[in-house]
């Protein structure tokens, strides 16, 4: 779902190549000035490495089944449920069968989640990626079929508190249920079914 009277056109386009007979087109979403080597970096502003000044709220203007992959890290949670589905609806389109797209987000129990203020709520959770699979929503929550069209089978895992990674499993499993800023970052890997 994309809002209306929202949306900002963006400042600067450059076009890139969305034909799969050149080199494989991999977006890197929000790149910031930190663009993954190797991807075609899209973000708000035009910061160094930037190829692409795009409000990515807007429908997206690459074509159907054209990217063989997508980046996106610390970027997710600056959107609210609303444009989230927006983003990963789009993913979903843009991406080739079997295309895969890579999503790193503060976990919703680090205290970096809440720090930023252009952070938006709720903050990312597990339990968002369950959503993003059609035959789970279906069973489980069919309502959210109106927000979201995707179908993603997700693996995912998380970063560790840099004071958990010489514990044993025992402890760390402990601490994760337990203690909040034991998981830093949620790390997502979306596979278009």
């Amino acid at each position: 779902m994309v809002r209306k009277g929202k949306k900002r056109q963006p400042t600067s386009v450059t076009q890139c190549n969305a034909s799969s007979e050149k080199a494989p087109l991999k977006l890197d979403l929000g790149c910031g000035k930190n663009k993954k080597e190797g991807f075609f970096g899209v973000d708000v502003e035009k910061f160094p490495g930037v190829d692409m000044v795009f409000d990515l709220t807007n429908p997206w203007p690459w074509e159907d089944e054209s990217v063989d992959e997508i980046h996106c890290s610390h970027f997710i949670e600056h959107f609210d449920s609303v444009d989230r589905a927006h983003i990963v609806n789009e993913a979903y389109r843009v991406l080739k069968p079997g295309g895969k797209m890579t999503l790193i987000a503060p976990h919703c129990f680090s205290e970096r989640a809440y720090g930023d203020p252009s952070h938006k709520w709720p903050p990312v959770s597990s339990f968002w990626f369950f959503y993003l699979n059609k035959e789970w929503r279906d069973r489980e929550a069919p309502h959210t079929n109106k927000f979201y069209k995707c179908n993603f089978r997700v693996t995912w895992g998380y970063s560790l508190n840099p004071g958990l990674e010489a514990r044993n499993q025992e402890a760390q499993s402990f601490a994760v249920t337990w203690y909040v800023n034991s998981i830093m970052d949620i790390h997502a890997t979306m596979t278009k079914v």
